[in-house]
């Protein structure tokens, strides 16, 4: 893991909300040469209790939260129509950084999810359509079939209409907590928790 030169993270000198940090560390990961930098762990509550987590990705974000984008149908879906608190965890190597968030889910607006939907690779759309995500299937060929028969459906079209299982969730925080790795493990945390009245608080942590 890198560490190094960076700033200190310093509650003195925080900004008010945790947007502008957060703004900044996502750019400094973006030119860096990770993959997908907006790569985050989403952890949900199962249905049985048990806490269920995997990797989506980042598709936005503003001061109404962080958005992502999944089939309706899924078990993270569920999970989430049942209990709509949730966390993200954000892991940048490089830059020796890591980002919490905790909050509470909600389904985006249906004209978000479309011109979201309009904008991905043709590839992608079509497999929106065709997959139940996370059931059991027969093998391979069942989805290679299924998207062979969208393709010739779909031949010289590009108007593929947003399947209605398929669209966007937003996470609005009311914790982020910010860790920057240091040498000889005294990392740097900053917490920020959203108070009652609309307003954050920001305070340290002991790494």
């Amino acid at each position: 893991m890198a560490t190094g030169d960076f700033s200190l993270l310093d509650v003195e000198s925080a900004a008010p909300t945790p947007w502008p940090l957060f703004r900044q560390w996502y750019a400094e990961a973006c030119a860096t040469d990770l993959p997908e930098p907006g790569a985050m762990t989403l952890a949900t509550i199962g249905l049985n209790g048990f806490p269920a987590a995997r990797i989506v990705l980042m598709r936005g974000f503003d001061e109404r939260g962080l958005t992502f984008y999944t089939n309706y149908q899924s078990p993270k879906a569920v999970e989430l129509a049942a209990n709509n608190r949730a966390a993200l965890v954000f892991y940048w190597p490089p830059l020796a950084r890591q980002v919490r968030v905790e909050g509470v889910v909600s389904i985006v607006s249906a004209a978000e999810s479309d011109a979201y939907f309009r904008n991905r690779p043709r590839g992608h759309r079509l497999s929106a359509m065709i997959s139940p995500q996370s059931t059991v299937i027969p093998d391979r060929r069942f989805l290679e079939e299924r998207m062979a028969a969208l393709e010739q459906q779909f031949a010289g079209r590009d108007d593929i209409p947003r399947p209605a299982h398929w669209g966007g969730y937003r996470l609005a925080p009311s914790m982020m907590e910010f860790w920057q790795g240091r040498d000889n493990r005294l990392h740097d945390r900053l917490r920020y928790r959203l108070l009652p009245d609309g307003s954050w608080t920001c305070e340290r942590l002991a790494p």
